[in-house]
């Protein structure tokens, strides 16, 4: 029995391995109905997933993850190479690509305008500072619009959400809470405004019902028509949002 004084050791949430010269790090999710051990690498991350039974122990897991070094480093290795915010980098924005256009003697902070060779994202001021203005100016439109958004789709059901967040989250681009609270990832701002559209929908109509029921489904697509083509575009383009501004430091 632990002492008054005594604290269990916190559990281990992820490892390190070793394989041709590099070091892959693995993060570990234990799951009570896996029976087995699986691998998945996430883009968003750069990194592997291990989902691990709920009793089994870290010396299985490590050598599993060992036994698919070769694996996991090939499937990192074709992930695209993250692109900073910075000068003369293309990021997209409302699904549009703009070359960031560093202009230090300008006035102002970020804006767009059209270029001879296409859509700019302006940056004035110190070069050090155009990775933190861009990830800033993009964070801002994405509230600017997903709260436009969330404001039509509630006012269209009679409505109101507690409160709108925005995170830079890795595994869903919106979640709605028990209290009410809508939650959606900025990156949204760099898909089509149809994508940020859809998933205000499909979080306004979970103040609903919170679940995937037919109702759910039934009432997203009311909210917003092309749910279907949204949800492609998101399984086949949104891991690739996550490499923008990834080398930049922006949260």
């Amino acid at each position: 029995m632990l002492s008054l004084f005594e604290r269990r050791p916190a559990p281990i949430s992820e490892i390190e391995i070793a394989h041709d010269g590099e070091t892959f790090r693995i993060a570990l999710r234990r799951m009570a109905t896996s029976r087995r051990y699986t691998l998945r690498v996430r883009a968003a991350s750069r990194d592997a997933l291990l989902t691990m039974p709920a009793r089994g122990t870290l010396r299985a897991a490590r050598e599993f993850a060992q036994r698919h070094a070769a694996w996991i480093g090939a499937r990192l290795a074709r992930l695209p190479q993250p692109i900073a915010f910075a000068p003369d980098a293309i990021t997209p924005l409302r699904g549009v690509e703009h070359r960031i256009a560093h202009r230090p003697q300008a006035r102002g902070v970020v804006w767009t305008e059209t270029g001879a060779d296409g859509p700019l994202l302006c940056v004035a001021g110190e070069a050090p500072h155009v990775p933190r203005r861009v990830a800033d100016y993009l964070k801002r439109e994405a509230r600017r619009d997903i709260e436009a958004a969330v404001a039509r789709h509630t006012g269209a059901l009679a409505l109101k959400p507690r409160r709108i967040a925005l995170r830079d989250t890795t595994s869903r681009w919106g979640s709605c809470s028990s209290t009410g609270a809508l939650n959606f990832s900025w990156r949204l701002i760099l898909a089509p405004p149809y994508v940020l559209d859809y998933l205000a929908a499909h979080e306004v109509a979970h103040l609903r019902h919170m679940n995937h029921s037919p109702l759910f489904w039934a009432l997203t697509r009311r909210l917003f028509a092309d749910t279907d083509k949204a949800e492609a575009w998101l399984k086949a383009h949104g891991a690739g949002l996550h490499r923008f501004g990834a080398a930049s430091g922006a949260p």
